[in-house]
């Protein structure tokens, strides 16, 4: 399953996710993974669950994140949630451009049965329908 959270930029989204990936993780049977390009939330992120910064790995563009995100499905069975902060700003493409990241990660949700939650910057009208059929 996909979840989305949106809204325009600056609207608390990342506090959003965090929240959601804390109280998720309290519960959780398998792994958290939270993916983002900045160590500012570091410390505001449950030690249950791996942080990582995509900029470590030198991470740009659609498709390194799209391995990435593979690889981290891949390298243990156990992983039930996967979040992802600004996910436009990863890849450096605009939103509506990103159907094939989508598509791939609802393909590694339905086949590993995780639970991946993405944050989009753009308000509900101007969300593209691969994105919105998330909500």
């Amino acid at each position: 399953m996909i979840k989305i959270i949106y809204g325009p930029k600056g609207t608390g989204k990342t506090k959003q996710l965090i929240d959601a990936a804390n109280s998720a993780a309290a519960g959780a049977k398998g792994l958290s993974v939270f993916i983002t390009d900045n160590k500012r939330c570091m410390y505001d992120v449950s030690r249950n669950i791996r942080f990582i910064d995509v900029s470590d790995w030198n991470v740009t563009g659609e498709e390194a994140l799209c391995g990435f995100v593979k690889g981290v499905a891949a390298c243990n069975s156990d992983h039930e949630y996967i979040y992802i902060d600004g996910i436009a700003r990863i890849t450096g493409k605009s939103l509506k451009d990103l159907a094939g990241i989508f598509y791939m990660l609802d393909k590694i949700s339905n086949e590993n049965e995780i639970t991946i939650t993405v944050t989009c910057s753009a308000e509900e009208k101007d969300l593209p329908d691969f994105v919105k059929k998330y909500i």
